[in-house]
């Protein structure tokens, strides 16, 4: 055999200074994690205890409060979640799902509703904030069996396809409307700008804001 032995095949010295009951590799690692762990669950158990029950307990619990408004015409009286907002009310408590969730940022207007005449992202309104106010969806423009004006123009100018964006665009249009800002096409295009409609009905939209504007 050669003399030439690997490192790893030589025996330690005997003489070495290094103490035989040194710890292994794997025991110093197995006693710093086990160590650690003892750590960690003692400050989690420590954090636990210096809690206060009743304030654990209160942060879990999400606040309600009670609102009234008037909707459509019918006064409403709901308990809700602090953080509702005026589209989960309206959806969720209400059973009116006309107004319609899209993007839930205030980026599209398919949740447009009217909160005492004035266009609002219903998406972006919390609940709680409306007390006394009157709201207007999409289901309390017609009465009866009358349409709304601008309903009828939807119809007759065939301003929708799938139709998923049309409760909000008709609320709007209705804004629009009352708030004086029809006196051309560019203007009602540039003031109902935050109404996405995904199929592209725009220049049909307008007609029928327009029409009905003009009619009034």
């Amino acid at each position: 055999m050669s003399a030439d032995r690997s490192a790893f095949e030589i025996p330690p010295p005997t003489g070495s200074s290094e103490s035989s009951s040194a710890p292994s590799r794997r025991a110093f690692i197995a006693t710093g994690t086990a160590v650690g762990g003892v750590v960690v669950a003692g400050s989690v158990v420590g954090v636990t205890c210096l809690a206060d029950p009743e304030e654990a307990s209160a942060v879990g619990a999400s606040a309600s409060s009670r609102v009234s408004l008037t909707v459509n015409g019918t006064r409403r009286t709901v308990t809700v979640d602090n953080r509702t907002s005026l589209l989960d009310l309206l959806r969720e408590h209400l059973d009116l799902t006309g107004s319609k969730k899209g993007c839930n940022a205030g980026a599209c207007g398919a949740c447009t509703v009217l909160v005492d005449g004035q266009r609002v992202n219903s998406c972006l309104t919390l609940a709680v904030r409306l007390e006394g106010a009157e709201v207007t969806t999409i289901e309390g423009l017609a009465h009866g069996d009358e349409l709304h004006p601008l309903q009828q123009a939807f119809i007759d100018e065939d301003a929708f396809q799938c139709g998923y964006c049309t409760p909000g665009q008709i609320l709007s249009g209705v804004g629009c409307i009352q708030e004086g800002h029809t006196n051309s096409p560019e203007e009602i295009r540039e003031w109902m700008s935050g109404n996405i409609c995904r199929c592209g009905c725009y220049v049909k939209i307008v007609r029928a804001v327009e029409q009905t504007a003009a009619r009034k």
